[in-house]
């Protein structure tokens, strides 16, 4: 029977992408890869992607395919272990491990294996399925993907299914999905875009004609010899009353065979009642009518979803298995269920019009009985889940245990949205009082990536319970200063610090509460009090110091103090010495209690102090760390970018670039406006200026709106200052002025006064001058040159005293004092200022009437050497003029 009657232009297009895989031919654009079927339910959408499954497994290719299922819909990754189920179950241990190479411990639980893991970002859960699928496709591929309902799919496959379509092109993978538009839920935007996004026009299949019904109707009824007899106004009929759905014709002329009704045009009044209890209240009542076990087994399948086991479903109905058996045999004879051991219904229509039939309180009951059979089982928590999701809490203790447990493997599973559905619905239950401060904690836990404030108010409740452990409140507080302060809320994070570390008796808890403390303070851009929070950091880390105290907390203190000296420009001696004590044992970048900043600090305080080869050195070991631990989403982005700007600081101008694009691009992924963006975009605008390419700094900026209001977070580089810095290449310098003179204000303010970290004095010089204020910029400038050589490092100060010859009048002595500074940034690791300084030494002999070509060709050499393309064709020029 010809089930896709009027779908030959959509199936020759499955067919081609089919054949032009199996040939090997290169995909031009994502559309030659990525097919789209989409229509309303019944149209043919399943029937369309069977037969590209056949032609793909015809022609020896490896077909992975998967559904979604509407009960499915809140366990995540459903889809895409559905994926790669059956590969995984035929690999044995061995093989699974081979499979998903060192992506394992990140993939794993996702994909529904054991994982001894941590908890990886989502984002690194999704890179890791690239690599895995990518990894199949090149080895044992070409590769095609099958997805049906994907309107049902949960939301975390839909994540990776939109984002992994782009790459289609360039792999030996066909992509084919189909899904309802007008079912995809509200969230599903990336997905919903995924077509528009990759220039793909999605193959929208539409009801039948009459001519099609018509056809079909006297195929089906030739079956029992009589196709003459078939009359145009029972085809017509037919038509009418369906629609033209193909899924309904076929069911409609199925059972009028069945009933013996005559094709004749007469017969329009008992096709009208036949289709009416084929479809909605009608289905329903043909289904009661066959007695209570098939009705109570078809409401256990339709509760427990797609690919339902005949003994789980005899289980949840309280059928014996022979009275199980007995029920599903006549529910296939009604063509309402399909299979033997697994059962699936015949359509989706059908299961959702008999889950949506059942009384509120029995589908309740059912979904409870279906958790506890599940993991009588002895199947996974996460699936019990699903069901007590539905279910009226209750108080029950074993039913917050084991949300509780199915909680922790979600974030396992890199969904930490799903882990806190889960935990919402405990702490509904609610827990027993000893548990309930735990488990509003665990809640809070699982937003505080996505959702902080959320978080701040579920630890808020926590603090609360009459039943909280000395060591859990010690835990829910730091995780509170943690989701206010990533909820822009710095100096509320770093006071709730400070009332634990007054309230506890315990040296150990009050040290740690200190760090925290101290480190709000430190990335608090408006922090009041900054010198007297400065001596108390110092006083503490002098007495660490002397008591050899090299604890975790301790040695977090001792970074923050290195920190803390290399921003308000202490001698570099002191910063670096703090630097090495916090070094002195373990200091993780993926440590899951105690951060990443502090390292991060402790990496670029070796940055600023011109110890570059260390810096460089403890990023690689914290981006490896990062990976390794999946959290590719924020962390890495700022891995990547600040690595970038050590790369930028220290003369390498194109691998700068690289890095800053790259940890652009994982920010992109995490959301506009957060501090890791504003890492990213002031770095690679800082790196574009460098190298000259002003006008995609200017695109840069204009993109990501790079201007007031700025983050309340400390970032570096200073946002504000490399916007000043933007506006002065534009010849903007009233602008310029303003923006710096903020900058400068609000940095002194906080006592962060170290030229080599921050550069906003040198920019307000320049733009000052340009404003015709020489007098205000050579005060700047002098005071710049103080603070360097109170520093005390060669790059500071060369570059302090490049910026104050610049302002110098007499041609020969600005050519003596750039010789110095060029002597001084000859011997300190930054290349690309060294550059700057020799093109303005050149410069300066030219206007001294003395031979400036050797300098400008060297200029020309250094700017090229560190990729500042700008700067080297302008020495390069001018060498040559």
């Amino acid at each position: 029977m010809r089930l896709l009657l009027e779908r030959d232009n959509e199936l020759a297009a499955l067919r081609a992408a089919v054949a032009e895989l199996a040939e090997g031919e290169r995909a031009e654009a994502v559309n030659d890869r990525l097919l789209l079927v989409t229509g309303a339910a019944g149209l043919g959408k399943t029937s369309m992607l069977a037969a590209a499954r056949r032609d793909a497994e015809a022609a020896g290719l490896l077909v992975l395919a998967s559904r979604g299922g509407e009960q499915e819909q809140g366990s995540a990754f459903n889809v895409v272990r559905g994926l790669l189920r059956t590969l995984l179950e035929e690999a044995g241990e061995e093989g699974r491990r081979l499979l998903l190479g060192g992506w394992y411990e990140i993939v794993g639980a996702a994909l529904g294996l054991a994982s001894t893991g941590g908890a990886p970002d989502a984002q690194g859960v999704r890179d890791g399925l690239d690599w895995v699928v990518t990894n199949l496709a090149v080895s044992r591929g070409p590769l095609v993907l099958i997805v049906d309902d994907a309107h049902w799919a949960d939301a975390d496959s839909l994540a990776w299914l939109a984002a992994f379509s782009s790459r289609v092109a360039e792999l030996p993978i066909l992509l084919v999905v189909a899904y309802r538009p007008d079912e995809l839920p509200d969230w599903a935007d990336a997905f919903r875009a995924m077509a528009g996004d990759n220039g793909v026009r999605p193959l929208g299949l539409s009801a039948l004609t009459p001519e099609a019904v018509d056809a079909l109707v006297r195929e089906m009824y030739q079956q029992d010899g009589r196709s003459a007899a078939v009359e145009d106004g029972f085809s017509r009929e037919i038509w009418a009353v369906t629609g033209g759905n193909p899924f309904e014709t076929v069911e409609l002329v199925a059972e009028a065979r069945e009933r013996g009704i005559a094709p004749a045009e007469s017969s329009w009044g008992q096709l009208r009642e036949l289709a009416s209890e084929n479809t909605g209240h009608g289905m329903i009542a043909r289904l009661r009518r066959l007695g209570h076990g098939p009705v109570s087994l078809a409401r256990a399948v339709a509760v427990l979803g797609i690919a339902t086991p005949l003994d789980l479903a005899g289980v949840v109905s309280s059928l014996r298995p022979a009275e199980a058996e007995a029920a599903a045999e006549k529910l296939r004879a009604s063509r309402i269920l399909t299979g033997r051991q697994i059962l699936e219904f015949v359509h989706p229509l059908i299961a959702t019009s008999v889950y949506h039939s059942i009384p509120e309180e029995t589908r309740t009951e059912l979904h409870d009985r279906a958790a506890w059979s599940v993991l009588e089982a002895g199947r996974s928590p996460v699936i019990a889940a699903r069901h007590w999701l539905e279910v009226p809490p209750q108080g029950n203790a074993g039913r917050v245990e084991q949300l509780r447990a199915a909680a922790r493997l979600f974030l396992q599973s890199g969904a930490p949205e799903t882990a806190q559905r889960c935990l919402a619905r405990a702490a509904a239950e609610p827990p027993p009082v000893a548990e309930r401060a735990e488990v509003l904690f665990e809640l809070g836990c699982s937003t505080l990536l996505y959702d902080p404030a959320a978080t701040a108010g579920q630890l808020r409740t926590a603090l609360r319970q009459p039943v909280i452990p000395e060591r859990l409140r010690e835990e829910i507080s730091v995780r509170l200063a943690q989701s206010l302060a990533h909820s822009n809320n710095l100096a509320e994070a770093a006071m709730t610090m400070a009332d634990e570390a007054l309230r506890t008796d315990d040296e150990a808890v009050r040290l740690k509460m200190q760090v925290w403390n101290f480190m709000w303070c430190a990335f608090d851009a408006w922090e009041e009090g900054s010198e007297e929070r400065s001596k108390r950091l110092a006083d503490l880390a002098e007495s660490l110091d002397h008591q050899g105290d090299r604890s975790m907390a301790a040695r977090y203190v001792l970074g923050l103090r290195a920190w803390d000296a290399t921003v308000r420009g202490e001698p570099v001696n002191v910063a670096l010495h703090y630097s090495d004590l916090a070094l002195s044992g373990e200091l993780r970048w993926a440590h899951p209690e105690w951060g990443f900043e502090v390292p991060v600090l402790v990496a670029m305080t070796y940055m600023y102090g011109d110890r570059p080869e260390r810096a460089l050195e403890l990023f690689a070991q914290g981006i490896a760390e990062y990976e390794e631990a999946g959290w590719r989403g924020a962390h890495l982005a700022f891995g990547h970018t600040i690595l970038g700007y050590v790369h930028y600081r220290t003369g390498d101008l194109a691998a700068a670039e690289a890095s800053a694009r790259l940890g652009l691009e994982l920010a992109n992924r995490v959301g506009e406006g957060t501090p890791a963006h504003w890492y990213a975009v002031g770095t690679l605008i800082a790196v574009l200026t460098a190298r000259g390419e002003l006008d995609q700094a200017d695109l840069l900026a204009d993109r990501y709106t790079f201007h007031a209001p700025y983050s309340n977070a400390v970032v570096f580089p200073d946002a504000q200052t490399v916007r000043g810095g933007l506006l002065l290449t534009q010849g903007a310098f009233v602008d310029a002025e303003a923006e710096l003179s903020e900058a400068g204000a609000r940095l002194d303010g906080r006592s962060m006064r170290n030229p080599g970290w921050c550069g906003w004095e040198r920019a307000l010089a320049a733009a000052c001058a340009g404003l015709g204020d020489l007098t205000r910029a050579r005060e700047l400038a002098a005071d710049q040159l103080e603070r360097a050589e109170r520093y005390g490092t060669l790059t500071a100060i060369g570059v302090a005293m490049r910026a104050s010859a610049e302002l110098t009048v007499d041609p020969e002595q600005r050519v003596a004092e750039l010789e110095t500074a060029v002597g001084i940034l000859d011997r300190a690791p930054a290349p690309y200022e060294r550059a700057r300084a020799v093109f303005d030494l050149a410069d300066a002999l030219a206007s001294a009437g003395r031979d400036a070509a050797p300098a400008f060709r060297r200029a020309a050499d250094l700017a090229e050497a560190c990729s500042a393309d700008g700067l080297a064709r302008q020495a390069r020029a001018r060498a040559e003029s």
